[in-house]
């Protein structure tokens, strides 16, 4: 698909997913331009496309209004993919979660406003929370914990993020497209904040135990990089997506415990599985949630959208990338 805008602004520009975006707009003939502040985000994500003549890197906060102010009168459309990511960021860091998701998202939705820039706000699965009705669809109601802990304070900022967006559609006409990211992994992707398959490869290829958190009965959905930049490329260039949620993701549901198995196999590791409390991985008031099983009807309707890369390429990617790297 075509993508029909010539000048975009993809704040988190930086990070595993944004970088990829970056890649796949530049390769559609498309000036890009990063706003970040890398601080989850790296410089070496971009190395691939650095030199590129259409390629444009400022590194500044979401939260820095001059800087957001210039950067989206720039551009023609926005991926907000800027945000505080990770689960052990969010628990050990939960001010700077929240600043980070709702006034950053506030800034770049208001800046946008004013000229009427298409905005595509990346959101997340765990604003479902604890509800238990798999496949989740996107007129779910969302189930969060107890204000108390901690590790609901993201699916709070990105709920928050949400009616944000959807406000300034239904106020002031601005189009948005809120895309609710299920588990998406591939290479770049680090374990520093928590991410669970590069975590596993990691201890695969140094031959460490793999740490599963609980009994690893918890289960997921993985989501392919590559498809996930391809349906955010594909829902900014739909007219008729403005205005609506969309769940983006893979399919095929899997346990955490069968992730690490699949891991350890394809790493040809001779690592073993260990066990580890999620009171002893974060703190006592962790709570997880037990399924995350994405509908994905509503986007393949839209775009036209099914993933075409599986949980075994996922695992390969990765071990690949890491491979590279060391």
């Amino acid at each position: 698909m075509s993508f029909p805008f010539r000048h975009v602004l993809v704040t988190g520009g930086a990070g595993f997913i944004g970088s990829h975006l970056v890649e796949r707009l530049l390769r559609d003939g498309c000036r890009v331009e990063v706003l970040d502040d890398l601080s989850t985000g790296s410089a070496g994500n971009l190395e691939t496309v650095e030199s590129h003549e259409g390629f444009r890197l400022t590194v500044a906060s979401v939260l820095d209004e001059q800087a957001v102010a210039v950067a989206v009168d720039r551009a023609d459309a926005v991926f907000h993919l800027a945000a505080a990511v990770g689960v052990r960021l969010i628990v050990e860091n939960p001010v700077r979660t929240i600043e980070t998701n709702v006034t950053g998202t506030e800034t770049v939705l208001r800046h946008a406003g004013k000229k009427g820039k298409p905005v595509l706000v990346a959101s997340t699965s765990e604003v479902y929370g604890k509800q238990n009705n798999v496949p989740f669809g996107e007129e779910d109601d969302v189930v969060l914990g107890a204000s108390r802990r901690p590790r609901w304070a993201y699916a709070c900022s990105k709920l928050m993020d949400e009616f944000l967006a959807l406000a300034h559609f239904r106020e002031n006409k601005l189009p948005v497209i809120v895309a609710r990211l299920f588990n998406t992994v591939g290479p770049r992707q680090t374990g520093t904040y928590g991410m669970v398959i590069p975590r596993f490869v990691s201890q695969a290829l140094r031959g460490e135990p793999l740490t599963v958190y609980g009994d690893g009965s918890q289960t997921r959905t993985f989501c392919h990089v590559a498809d996930a930049v391809e349906a955010l490329a594909g829902l900014m260039s739909t007219a008729d997506a403005y205005g609506r949620v969309f769940n983006v993701g893979g399919d095929g549901e899997v346990s955490i415990l069968e992730v690490a198995r699949q891991v350890i196999a394809a790493a040809q590791s001779s690592s073993t599985i260990e066990f580890v409390p999620f009171e002893k991985a974060y703190n006592e008031e962790f709570e997880d949630m037990q399924r995350r099983v994405p509908c994905l009807r509503k986007i393949e309707n839209a775009i036209g959208y099914r993933p075409r890369h599986d949980l075994r390429k996922v695992i390969e990617d990765v071990i690949a990338w890491e491979r590279d790297r060391a």
